[in-house]
């Protein structure tokens, strides 16, 4: 199983808004696609949130192949979406993780 993590810093002026769009759009946008069978939504403690929250989203995929297949096919143009809807408000990173128990 292949966990694909997303942690965003979100300006604290569009935290809700931010988050409202993850829950409406965006990972409905990613589920949709067909590649990953749960995600989750976590919020980061004990970080510095003086200028907003920082959170994870991540999505579990059955096996590598659908994870892949979901970068090549769609991660592009998802991350274009994020980035000119939310501009220099966000900050983003992504990693891959292997769950082996």
């Amino acid at each position: 199983m292949i966990v694909y993590n997303i942690t965003t810093k979100v300006h604290a002026s569009v935290d809700e808004d931010w988050l409202q769009w993850q829950k409406d759009e965006n990972i409905p946008a990613i589920m949709a696609t067909g590649f990953f069978n749960a995600f989750k939504i976590c919020r980061l403690l004990e970080q510095d949130d003086s200028e907003g929250n920082t959170y994870a989203v991540q999505f579990t995929a059955p096996t590598e192949k659908d994870y892949i297949q979901f970068i090549n096919e769609y991660a592009a143009q998802m991350r274009k979406n994020a980035a000119e809807k939310w501009g220099e408000r966000i900050i983003s990173f992504h990693s891959v993780l292997e769950v082996i128990h």
